[in-house]
């Protein structure tokens, strides 16, 4: 069992390396076909299960999917250990039954647990809960299993961006860090020193706080029109905090997912339009 579990970790590793559309740490999705983005997922299964199913990646042969976040959340061993690594081990398998239309981008619960940095989440720090868990099920293979994890967490891409001018990621350099963040690091792949404060990727993922202004400026930058994200809690399953910028969640009972095309432009008002909540899906 846990060398099957290693193996599975190892080839889906490779599938985030070896994505046709990746360039160094971004996705870059042509104008043709279309999308489906989940925002945070926390070990969500019911939800993941609907993701997968509203996708149907299988009868749309050019449909992408985007998720994040998969880690810490959902349900618990009977010591109170969280079990969210099991649904990760199914979103790898889900990578590698479409290496090219799944993508995985990186969250802040991912660098937590690469760095093996504290993150709270509902009055618990949940790399220790997560930790406990595979140690329990994996006894002596657990380290093995835990550096699997890892690598597979450090292979995901960052961000993605569409021909269409959208562009999706976990979140975006806090206001006060814009000026420090360096886009160059798109253009390459992620080493774990990346990831801590005040590295780029951990910027990119850890922020929440976005001024009009900061949004703008890395519009141009970033040359795109609209942000989706996720990272921010939103009771209703989305939110429009700017009028270039969406937020979605899908790690709850009210949470949506958003469907659009590769084709057409949007503003964050359309896209909002277009989410779709979760338990309408069966």
């Amino acid at each position: 069992m846990p060398q099957t579990i290693l193996d599975l970790l190892h080839r889906a590793t490779q599938a985030n390396t070896q994505d046709r559309y990746r360039h160094g740490s971004l996705i870059r999705l042509p104008s043709q076909g279309s999308l489906v983005v989940a925002g945070d997922i926390h070990g969500h299964r019911r939800n993941f299960e609907r993701i997968v199913s509203f996708s149907d990646l299988a009868s749309y042969a050019d449909r992408h999917a985007v998720l994040q976040e998969i880690i810490h959340g959902g349900p618990q061993d009977t010591s109170g250990g969280c079990l969210s690594y099991k649904l990760l081990f199914d979103v790898a398998r889900y990578k590698l039954n479409f290496p090219d239309r799944v993508h995985v981008i990186m969250g802040n619960h991912d660098t937590a647990f690469i760095t093996g940095s504290e993150v709270m989440k509902d009055g618990k720090e949940m790399n220790r809960a997560l930790s406990a868990a595979i140690e329990r099920e994996f006894q002596h293979s657990c380290e093995d299993i835990k550096d699997a994890i890892k690598e597979f967490l450090l292979s995901q891409p960052l961000a993605v961006r569409c021909d269409n001018k959208i562009w999706i990621s976990h979140s975006l350099p806090d206001d006060k860090f814009m000026d420090t963040f360096d886009p160059e690091i798109m253009n390459r792949r992620l080493e774990v020193g990346d990831l801590c404060k005040p590295g780029s990727a951990y910027l990119l993922t850890w922020g929440r706080h976005h001024s009009k202004s900061s949004l703008d400026k890395l519009a141009r930058l970033l040359d795109v029109d609209t942000f989706v994200l996720g990272h921010q809690h939103t009771q209703q399953g989305w939110s429009r905090p700017a009028d270039n910028l969406l937020i979605i969640a899908s790690d709850h009972n009210h949470g949506c997912v958003l469907k659009t095309d590769l084709i057409t432009s949007y503003t964050a008002d359309k896209l909002a339009e277009l989410c779709v909540p979760l338990a309408a899906i069966p």
